[in-house]
């Protein structure tokens, strides 16, 4: 392959890379908020 190739391979990895992590931390901070609610509504329910 050529130089000019390989970077353009790099550069979209690395964009797909970049999506993954943006979609990875969404779904750890819902999944946290989730379980914030859930408690807060299993104290009030006392």
């Amino acid at each position: 392959m050529k130089r000019d190739e390989e970077d353009l391979i790099r550069q979209r990895q690395k964009g797909r890379a970049i999506v993954m992590a943006v979609l990875l931390g969404g779904f750890v901070l819902l999944v946290f908020a989730i379980t914030i609610v859930k408690i807060k509504a299993g104290i009030a329910a006392r």
